[in-house]
């Protein structure tokens, strides 16, 4: 497993890390025993950075990922939460005060005294543009509860926002085969800057795995069900907001690229991790795995050689034809 520098935490972390959204709620339920077994897989296929949120679940992923990284200090993990969605989205609600109370949940959940990286959640704009923000949040670190902090973005704008902060470390970002607007600016700002850039969704919800048509039907508690129209949170979570019919048309074609042009042997959804890894600014690309077995062949993807040339000129036309009136404008 190739590891790419977190400069503000003075570490490397795997190129491959995992998000644990689905160990906490919003994918259908998990067991305490089946996350565990996805933790260790993933860590055993050379995972070290594991990404969550004290909203999924409502603490219920902070928790397993907490017991599980106690269990294993010489395993040199590296825990990403983050804060501010237990709320609602308000420029108010987002003061000293709730940061300090969701830092001390979170910390309470994870087990431990200092967080190695805490993110705003997907916060509103006017969050981000705010100098107070960035002056609580230099504060925490001050304090010893944060070793490092940066801000999980919906939008470009978002990114490059708060990127023009010297001490955000991180920023976090939609970026998959159908959703490339990234590329543009906000990859190379973060070259620029030395921030990283932690990758999420890079499956649009699972469509890239190929795995779905169009009479697929999702469980009535998966965002996939009741998401699709943005009716619970920003509809660019869900499938990457592209819409579903035309999304399983795209991983359709998809997946007949990545069986012509592709790595011999390698999934769809292999190769889509593949694609986010290849794109220079990227630090680590974060999915999410239900069980053991997703979880080693999403590490497995960290072993393909870069993709060709070909591949990529069919993918970023692929965007081009059928994605980009969809999405590119909106985030």
């Amino acid at each position: 497993m190739e590891s790419r520098p977190l400069s503000a935490l003075e570490r490397s972390i795997s190129t491959i890390g995992i998000g644990t959204w689905q160990l906490g709620a919003d994918w259908g339920v998990v067991s305490p025993a089946d996350a565990e077994a996805t933790l260790q897989a993933a860590v055993e296929a050379g995972v070290t950075f594991i990404d969550t949120a004290d909203v999924y679940g409502d603490g219920r992923s902070e928790r397993f990922v907490g017991a599980f990284v106690a269990e294993r200090p010489e395993a040199g993990l590296t825990v990403a939460t983050k804060m501010g969605r237990r709320m609602a989205q308000t420029y108010e609600n987002y003061n000293r005060d709730n940061f300090l109370a969701w830092n001390d949940r979170s910390r309470q959940n994870l087990g431990v005294e200092t967080i190695d990286l805490v993110q705003l959640h997907c916060p509103p704009s006017e969050v981000i543009e705010a100098q107070h923000t960035w002056d609580w949040l230099d504060e925490m670190a001050a304090e010893g509860r944060v070793r490092a902090y940066g801000v999980s973005v919906e939008t470009c704008e978002q990114a490059l926002e708060a990127m023009r902060r010297p001490a955000c470390a991180s920023v976090q970002i939609i970026l998959n085969v159908l959703r490339r607007k990234p590329l543009e600016e906000v990859l190379p700002t973060a070259i620029a800057t030395g921030t990283a850039v932690i990758a999420r969704v890079p499956l649009a919800s699972g469509l890239l795995s190929g795995r779905y048509s169009e009479s697929t039907v999702f469980a009535p508690g998966d965002h996939r069900s009741y998401n699709r129209d943005g009716s619970a949170f920003d509809v660019g979570e869900t499938f990457s907001g592209v819409p579903y019919e035309i999304g399983v048309g795209a991983a359709r074609e998809f997946t007949a690229l990545v069986r012509e042009l592709g790595p011999d042997g390698a999934s769809p959804a292999q190769v889509a991790l593949r694609w986010v890894i290849d794109q220079p600014g990227v630090t680590t690309v974060i999915p999410g795995a239900r069980n053991a077995e997703q979880a080693r062949a999403n590490a497995r993807a960290a072993s393909l050689a870069p993709l060709g040339t070909e591949l990529h000129a069919a993918l970023a036309d692929l965007y081009d034809r059928l994605i980009r009136e969809h999405v590119h404008g909106r985030w």
